[in-house]
């Protein structure tokens, strides 16, 4: 049973390394299907040795609410009392 799981293990090492790449989804079909074979199960590690990592997307609150026009659905200022497209009342 140790084997089994250390063999598993080994076998999908190109999918471990490349958990947090770019091109995590090729790389682990490469190894799913073409791991079996040596030279298949080497490319797919050196490929998640040299895949560049996902960059990391800071998301930032925007400095000044804002509300949504319900008719045309454009964006107005907070203290605005009418719509500047439409002219509808907020």
């Amino acid at each position: 049973m140790t084997f089994l799981l250390f063999a598993t293990l080994l076998y999908f090492l190109p999918a471990l390394v490349a958990h947090n790449k770019r091109d995590f989804a090729a790389i682990f079909i490469v190894n799913l299907l073409f791991g079996w074979t040596v030279i298949g199960w080497i490319i797919a590690l050196i490929w998640a040795c040299a895949a560049e990592s996902k960059p990391r997307v800071l998301v930032v609150a925007g400095p000044t609410p804002a509300h949504y026009c319900c008719r045309c659905g454009a964006l107005t200022p907070v203290g605005g009392r009418f719509c500047g497209v439409c002219g509808t009342p907020l």
